[in-house]
């Protein structure tokens, strides 16, 4: 090797360490990252925890509920329960077009009634007033004893004339 090689490895050299000197007399400081252990921003860092315990809780309580209102329906669609609930419908809808018949009708109507529907006790009856004109008064009491009454005008507010009627 040249000489000049020789002294331009020698002054790179000597550079390199000059320049690493400072860095070798200057104190190793250790810190932790982890809020935990140094406590700088700790405050931030248990809320940060904390929020994350509740989301995770939260969709927790969410998937549960989700999936048993997701049973609940898979429940009533069923086609036993689809087919018990188009018998009911149609059940009522029959009672109460007899119930109405009776109460309305021209031709031997029954003046007063009861039966039990669900727990509730409904009564019936035809109520003439002073003036002659009736009205059907209807009580409902349900099971916790609350009562609705409700009265219907008789022969008022027709939407057409009765057939039977000349």
């Amino acid at each position: 090797m040249d000489k000049v090689e020789v002294g331009l490895l020698g002054t790179i050299f000597v550079i390199s360490i000059l320049a690493v000197s400072p860095n070798i007399n200057a104190d190793v400081v250790h810190k932790f990252k982890n809020p935990s252990f140094s406590g700088v921003g700790t405050g931030a860092h248990y809320l940060t925890i904390e929020n994350q315990e509740h989301s995770r809780k939260k969709a927790i309580k969410d998937a549960m509920e989700a999936a048993r209102k997701a049973a609940e329906r898979d429940a009533e669609n069923t086609t036993m329960a689809k087919f018990i609930r188009n018998l009911e419908s149609r059940i009522y809808a029959q009672l109460s077009k007899q119930l109405v018949e009776s109460m309305f009708s021209n031709d031997n109507s029954v003046r007063f009634g009861s039966f039990i529907l669900e727990g509730n006790t409904v009564t019936y009856e035809v109520i003439t007033n002073a003036d002659g004109t009736e009205y059907i008064k209807m009580t409902i009491v349900a099971e916790d004893g609350t009562t609705t009454v409700i009265e219907i005008p008789i022969g008022s507010g027709n939407f057409s004339q009765d057939p039977d009627v000349g």
